[in-house]
């Protein structure tokens, strides 16, 4: 066990309120009165998240990006952002990056607080929304039967990340500024089993939700979209930052928009993955993990 998932069930015995979900889905779901608030927070790390010296701006669109990812697998709509600062140089970029991504998605800053330190930065994000469907998905309810889909392809975050590693000038875009799936999330919401977005790899958010849904899923490689060459496929499964939404449905569902199935959920059958039919676990390097 990492000791990242080591400290999180020791969290457990201490978030015991119904809206943490037990730790085990991406959002909190807090009711007040007659609305769902929908509640999450990550951090991004200098050297962890990017790589040292990025352009502060491109920082300040992923931190807003990411936060609003989770709440777009939830289906929600986003009501405002809380954001934690480390100051030092480059602020001014930081805050053209964070102008620009409020902007682009319509969301309003509502607080936060700023300190200083570093380095390595680091910079943290509270997103608020509101759920537009009941019950709010998670990662829990896939079923046996379900297809699996995908809204997009994965690949195009690892391409990216190269492109700058190694100063090609290739089109970096996808890992410099991803993009929230709200409104794709908004319109699966009433239709899905389960859903999460794919932040930590393909194969690692796969397990991660069969094993929320007691379930196996079983993925076919040949039907995963990609963004990169087929040469980089294993890298590709394996890679997060591609924020695309990941989630389950009954097979017959007519779906809302145009999507790729992916794999079928199986009932549960000692690994949470089978990926072509070779049954895998979270031990075996599926993703990304802190520590």
């Amino acid at each position: 066990m990492t000791r990242e998932l080591a400290f999180i069930e020791r969290l457990r015995a201490l978030a015991t309120h119904p809206a943490a979900r037990d730790l085990k889905d991406d959002c909190a779901v807090l009711e007040v009165g007659a609305e769902t608030l929908i509640l999450t927070h990550d951090m991004l790390v200098e050297g962890i998240h990017y790589l040292p010296g990025a352009d502060r701006a491109d920082v300040a669109w992923k931190l807003v990006a990411t936060n609003l990812s989770d709440l777009a697998a939830k289906g929600a709509e986003p009501l405002g952002v809380l954001l934690g600062h480390m100051l030092g140089p480059a602020d001014a970029d930081f805050l053209r990056g964070l102008e620009e991504v409020l902007g682009h998605y319509g969301v309003p800053l509502l607080g936060g607080d700023t300190t200083s330190g570093g380095p390595p930065r680091a910079d943290g994000l509270t997103a608020i929304g509101r759920a537009t469907f009941s019950p709010v998905p998670s990662r829990s309810g896939a079923r046996p039967g379900d297809a699996l889909y995908l809204t997009g392809p994965v690949g195009a975050a690892m391409a990216g990340f190269e492109a700058l590693r190694d100063g090609t000038g290739e089109d970096s875009t996808a890992y410099r500024r991803p993009m929230a799936r709200l409104t794709e999330g908004r319109a699966l919401a009433p239709h899905v089993t389960a859903m999460m977005d794919v932040s930590d790899g393909l194969l690692l958010d796969t397990a991660r939700m069969a094993r929320a849904s007691g379930v196996t899923m079983s993925l076919d490689t040949a039907s995963v979209p990609l963004a990169c060459p087929s040469a980089h496929l294993s890298a590709a499964l394996r890679w997060g930052d591609d924020y695309e939404l990941l989630f389950t449905a009954p097979a017959v569902t007519v779906l809302p928009l145009a999507v790729f199935r992916v794999g079928t959920v199986l009932e549960q059958a000692g690994a949470p993955l089978l990926l072509d039919g070779v049954p895998l676990s979270e031990e075996d390097g599926l993703g990304y993990e802190h520590g």
